[in-house]
């Protein structure tokens, strides 16, 4: 496999100097109130597709409310649900900021998507964010069969089963910086190893918690890994991350789970945001929208 291209797709580079640009400072530099505000501002949707039924609520969770979005691209028809969890080092990130991506998964892929909107560090520490994405799962497959009915036909759908796959999208997996592309991709572009170390600091309460596999699930042993749904796995060669997904996908070929690991060497942390600037990053969510139609 290659790791990373000699440069970046042109494409991204004229997107990463679009935000060079614009004066966006790095996320570490900031109070987290500033780096809430520049992340939904320049990561608002951009002619983001239309999906025939947007709804907004909130569900039960051991804290207080967790507020959810859903879409779903077909109201008439029963859909498979895939429970959306965003990105943003557990510290940044809203269902306003996640709404083109999750809107481009309803209508690509067909699935009914429940985007949620998890609290977040420093005020909600590991393991409460965490706490709250279970909560969320467990509602969705609960009452997935409400949502994804025909709009008031009243009839109440077999709940969601156990998960049939796992979407990781650039995922972080680990809480040591210590991989080749951590070295290659330590000062970016749009994520380097002082962001990723502040959104590690807001997160965890002290240095134990890098080794709980609840927040680095590079830790989980062997026979929790092997008992894990079929997944695919996005990366791409100029992300810091790109090592510990590459690793956690072939970890669970090892074991003989079902993967897929999707790797675009001249492609950057979030590129899968960047779809409508980004012909690559679109023909990549369409392998994605198609890997999840196999779940």
């Amino acid at each position: 496999m290659e790791r990373h291209a000699p440069e970046l797709d042109p494409q991204v580079r004229d997107a990463v100097e679009t935000f060079e640009r614009a004066g966006l400072p790095p996320w570490y530099s900031l109070s987290v109130e500033s780096a809430r505000t520049v992340e939904d501002e320049a990561f608002a949707a951009t002619d983001p597709p239309a999906v025939e039924r947007v709804r907004e609520f909130a569900v039960p969770g051991p804290r207080g409310p967790i507020p959810v979005r859903t879409y779903h691209p077909e109201p008439s028809e029963t859909r498979g649900v895939l429970v959306f969890y965003h990105g943003g080092g557990w510290t940044l990130g809203t269902l306003g900021s996640a709404d083109g991506i999750c809107r481009r998964l309803a209508d690509r892929s067909g699935r009914l998507v429940v985007s949620v909107d998890y609290r977040l560090a420093p005020e909600h520490p590991f393991p409460e964010p965490l706490d709250d994405a279970v909560a969320a799962y467990e509602w969705a497959r609960e009452h997935a069969g409400s949502l994804g009915g025909d709009e008031g036909d009243g009839e109440e759908m077999d709940p969601v089963p156990t998960p049939t796959g796992q979407l990781l999208l650039y995922p972080i997996l680990a809480q040591t910086f210590d991989t080749d592309s951590y070295e290659e991709n330590a000062d970016g572009p749009l994520l380097s190893r002082a962001d990723m170390a502040w959104f590690r600091d807001h997160y965890l309460r002290s240095q134990v918690d890098r080794y709980s596999p609840f927040a680095a699930p590079a830790l989980a042993d062997d026979e929790l890994l092997a008992a894990t749904p079929p997944a695919c796995v996005v990366t791409g060669g100029f992300d810091p991350l790109r090592d510990e997904g590459t690793r956690y996908a072939a970890r669970l070929r090892d074991l003989g789970v079902g993967v897929v690991h999707q790797h675009y060497p001249a492609m950057v942390h979030g590129f899968l945001s960047l779809a409508a600037e980004v012909d690559a990053a679109d023909e990549a969510f369409d392998r994605v929208a198609e890997r999840l139609g196999e779940f």
